[in-house]
């Protein structure tokens, strides 16, 4: 399966400002890239890119006075199949966990591990542990929760979203691995794109989504507590703690968001063709 993906950002700065944003496939999957229009800006500047702690690639420029238009375009290449189900995937005793992973079980900025680990224990401590564990957190997660873009606020924490029992896909995500990490499985936080397929398009403008990986039977294992079923085509950005370390924009300035607009939809070879031969 193919599919087209990219997103094209506009900002208005009032003055030269540094921006460090987190909006392109990771690069575990550079080698599926058929098609990469590369990194576009207008007007033209420079960038460059790095990858930070958790091994994402960061794009980094300044963005001038004024207004500034980035934009990226590309195909990539999918298995096509749903996400996998592993039903026997089992934990792995903490003392094997390894070094680097062990972070993945702490609380963090938007996962209060303090503030729910006995409402985690008394909610999943009697549920099967490793893969039925998780999946059982993300049944309660999705119908605890009710989904709704009007509830979007960027400083909702887990335990808020508990207690509220609203918000967005972030905030599934936040409350889906701060139980795991509450049940001593490690978890972290991943978004990227996920276009509408293989079920019903969503009249909503798309967004980057927002899921989350466990880490069992010795491999990240992936998780969505929002739509609660196998995707197909799920295309990672970035995965870390939370949210706090993998925002798509962060600036060093004031800035105007006056344009956000995302793509990921599957495309037939012709059109993956055309597409590169109107941009050579």
């Amino acid at each position: 399966m193919l599919i087209r993906y990219g997103y094209e950002l506009t900002f208005e700065c009032t003055q030269p400002t540094l921006m460090l944003c987190l909006l392109d496939a990771h690069e575990d999957r550079a080698h599926e890239i058929v098609y990469n229009s590369g990194f576009k800006t207008t007007p033209a500047i420079g960038s460059s890119s790095y990858n930070d702690s958790f091994g994402n690639q960061v794009r980094k420029f300044v963005a001038p006075a004024g207004s500034l238009t980035i934009s990226r375009d590309c195909v990539i290449q999918d298995t096509g199949q749903p996400d996998p189900i592993i039903e026997g995937a089992q934990e792995v005793p903490l003392d094997r966990v390894p070094n680097e992973y062990l972070v993945y079980l702490l609380g963090s900025r938007y996962c209060e591990t303090e503030k729910l680990s006995q409402i985690a224990w008394d909610l999943f401590g009697s549920t099967p542990t490793g893969w039925h564990r998780v999946k059982a957190i993300c049944d309660f997660v999705n119908a605890h929760v009710a989904f709704g873009y009007q509830f979007a606020r960027n400083t909702r924490t887990a335990f808020e979203t508990y207690q509220e029992k609203v918000g967005v896909c972030r905030d599934f995500a936040h409350l889906a691995v701060t139980f795991c990490r509450c049940m001593n499985i490690p978890a972290r936080y991943a978004n990227g794109f996920l276009g509408d397929i293989g079920v019903p398009p969503d009249p909503a403008p798309m967004d980057y989504s927002a899921w989350f990986e466990v880490f069992l039977d010795g491999r990240w294992i992936t998780f969505d507590a929002r739509h609660n079923h196998p995707r197909i085509g799920r295309i990672l950005v970035s995965y870390g703690r939370d949210a706090t370390d993998i925002s798509l924009v962060t600036s060093f300035g004031p800035h105007r968001l006056d344009q956000f607009r995302i793509w990921a939809e599957e495309v037939d070879a012709v059109a993956a063709d055309e597409l590169a031969r109107r941009s050579a």
